[in-house]
């Protein structure tokens, strides 16, 4: 675990956060923590071929479980186990159980001091595997490897998990002294020269005789062995290199957010899966990768792949050309990746993989083969490689391969934004304004009219119900409330609203058609008060432009929702965006950005003033307050409450496309749906209180 140097480290942090949401979870990360098998169903071991994991061999030798093989060879790791520790036998013995009589007469030249070990040659992972009850890996490619070292058990393919990070492009790019134009391509991770980094080098000093502005950094730790400065210096690119080395991983992520083209390249491999790869397509960047091991089975729509041989460096340099100078084609290519990581990649998405897997292995029943293989292992890839076109990508999920038993992951969800839509709900037909308008008194049309399209997104967005179901609407206007019953369905529905604790008001409504509804209204206040409500008293709460009026503790709101819900139930809140396009051409003409700043002049005693907004809230707020609530995302976007054209904001678009800032979730309404998955995580989350 960090702050051990390691991408492993990084890749645990983030897997075992979305585990404990699925599973209990104890970590042991050094070799002083005391693991008892006998408290736990399984055990998961993660492996690198590094010293950082000694003891997590070590450990799943003596008591067998399920191994994540980060890479298939574990060489350097059984290196320091038994050489660096002076024992030779060790060495030679592990070297004969892995390949054979020939392995154990290199091993005896290397004890000599002839030659070096075979760290390529000899995987070392057999005494391992011949312990495990299952593996893990991230590829195709590591899935045959770790057969043809000859384990029969279980393996399932589980993508590798990524985020999508937010960064500051902009300022990144100032610190660096570069403007928003200039084009920019990283490489990062541990600067060694397998990372093709003189090839690259080589390449960018052919590219930057065509277009002088091309800027690149190397970020990571600078390897002994690899002179790279001076590689620098010699091939005349000192005014277009910046070796930054090693930065703590937020000020990685920023520094990757700042290109425009990353390079991922490696050769050899032993199967390894980038994790600093995950970002990159996870950032929406244009990646260039070799295309072998691993890597070679990305899409290839969202990367371009450089085959290993004597025209690498052509390739590189004509690559690199391409995406300088059609950057329309490096954005394309990136918003394929980043939907791709998404999809495929998203943490909630790999941790029920892995939950899945280890059921199944704890059970005994990862060898039952009732599912079948859920996509097939890719296809051979032709000898050249063209910039692709884009086209549509195939879903993958966690696969089984060759006689391993097949796997299917658990139902997960779809991951958090950026994009406007994670998932739909399920509506049985279309919802009209009529469903609204036909129960409308003629004091409260004018406001419906300006909102109808708020109230019938916010209908198609609420779950239908039953006569069984139960749905309460806060800060019910009587509005959409009839809709709860006669449109979507619920047998219950209760209203609630401003007021002093205790009241009821019984609402009585009769449509144009001569329909009637009733309904109970209660008064409270949402961020003070205990509500009047017994503990899973509800399917689905309604939340609709109300949290942007509290002013003190909209916290105690949401964990009286989470409270009133049933497990599984569903919030649906609906607020206005502060980062809409009309807020940023607010703020940017010099007026104030938000819908309802305004005081409230004192009214006559028996006169309801319209309650202002205290605060309102940006798309990635409510998707941490739904999170920060013990809900699961599941659909975040925004739209207009009228459905009109804005052409007078064009220009905003314009400047955000032109500073590479997203454009999307930026209409007038942030509408939100939640599912009850348990209690309130953080009750006083930092983004919101001091």
């Amino acid at each position: 675990m960090p702050p051990s140097k390691s991408g492993i480290a990084d890749y645990s942090v983030a897997l075992i956060a979305e585990m404990e949401k699925r599973a209990a979870v104890e970590i042991f990360d050094s070799a002083s923590a005391v693991f008892d098998p006998e408290r736990h169903d399984i055990a998961l071991y993660h492996l690198g071929n590094n010293p950082f994991h000694d003891f997590v061999y070590e450990t799943a030798v003596r008591n067998p479980g399920v191994v994540v093989l980060h890479e298939a060879n574990l060489h350097h790791l059984i290196a320091h186990l038994t050489i660096k520790r002076g024992d030779w036998d060790a060495y030679l013995a592990e070297c004969e159980l892995n390949g054979g009589a020939e392995a154990l007469r290199f091993a005896r030249r290397v004890r000599r001091l002839e030659v070096g070990p075979d760290y390529e040659g000899v995987a070392m992972t057999r005494r391992l595997l011949d312990a495990s009850k299952g593996v893990i890996v991230h590829s195709h490619y590591v899935a045959r490897e770790t057969r043809a070292q000859g384990f029969n058990g279980p393996i399932a393919v589980i993508p590798h998990g990524a985020a999508i990070p937010e960064t500051n492009r902009l300022a990144t790019r100032h610190m660096l002294g570069l403007d928003e134009t200039t084009p920019l391509i990283g490489a990062f991770g541990y600067l060694k020269p397998y990372k093709r980094i003189a090839e690259s080098l080589r390449a960018l000093r052919r590219l930057v005789k065509l277009d002088p502005r091309v800027k690149m950094i190397l970020v990571g730790e600078p390897h002994p062995d690899f002179p790279v400065d001076q590689l620098i210096r010699t091939l005349g690119l000192r005014d277009h290199v910046r070796i930054v080395g090693f930065v703590p991983i937020e000020h990685f992520v920023d520094y990757m957010g700042a290109c425009d083209i990353i390079l991922n390249l490696r050769y050899p491999t032993v199967g390894e899966t980038s994790g600093s790869l995950q970002r990159a397509l996870g950032l929406g960047k244009a990646v260039v990768v070799s295309d072998i091991g691993s890597f070679a089975e990305l899409p290839d729509d969202i990367c371009l792949k450089v085959p290993i041989g004597p025209h690498e460096e052509d390739l590189i340099f004509e690559y690199l050309n391409t995406l300088v100078s059609r950057p329309d084609l490096a954005k394309a290519m990136g918003a394929r990746a980043k939907d791709w990581v998404e999809r495929e990649c998203n943490w909630g998405v790999v941790a029920d993989q892995y939950v899945d897997f280890l059921q199944r292995v704890s059970s005994g029943k990862a060898n039952e083969k009732a599912n079948p293989i859920l996509a097939p292992e890719p296809a051979p890839k032709a000898e050249t490689q063209a910039v692709p076109e884009p086209v549509a990508t195939e879903e993958t999920h966690a696969e089984v391969v060759e006689e391993a038993p097949a796997v299917t992951p658990a139902t997960a969800p779809e991951p958090a934004p950026a994009e406007p839509v994670l998932s739909e709900p399920e509506t049985a037909e279309p919802i009209g304004p009529e469903a609204i308008s036909t129960w409308l008194s003629p004091e409260s049309r004018p406001y419906a009219e300006t909102h109808k399209s708020r109230f019938v997104h916010t209908l198609e967005l609420t779950p239908r119900g039953d006569e069984t179901k139960a749905i309460l609407e806060m800060g019910a206007y009587m509005q959409m409330t009839p809709a709860l019953r006669f449109t979507l369905g619920y047998g219950y529905v209760r209203g609630c609203y401003y007021g002093p604790p205790g009241r009821v008001d019984h609402k009585v409504l009769t449509s144009e058609t001569g329909e009637v509804f009733e309904c109970d209204v209660d008064h409270f206040d949402a961020e003070k008060h205990v509500y009047p409500y017994a503990d899973e008293s509800f399917d689905t709460v309604l939340c609709c432009e109300l949290i942007e009026h509290l002013f003190e503790d909209p916290m105690h709101m949401m964990s009286e929702i989470n409270r009133i819900l049933k497990p599984g139930g569903t919030l649906v809140l609906t607020t206005p965006n502060a980062g809409s396009l009309r807020a940023v051409s607010a703020i940017l003409l010099g007026y104030h950005p938000a819908f309802f700043p305004a005081y409230i002049r004192p009214r006559k005693p028996d006169e309801e003033a319209e309650a202002r907004h205290n605060r309102e809230y940006v798309p990635m707020e409510i998707q941490h307050l739904i999170t920060d609530s013990g809900f699961e995302l599941v659909t975040l976007e925004t739209g207009e409450f009228l459905d009109a054209p804005h052409p007078e904001l064009g220009w905003v678009t314009h400047m955000l496309e032109r500073y590479s800032l997203s454009h999307h979730l930026r209409g007038d309404g942030i509408y939100a749906v939640g599912r009850k998955t348990g209690p309130v995580k953080n009750r006083w989350p930092n983004w919101l209180y001091a």
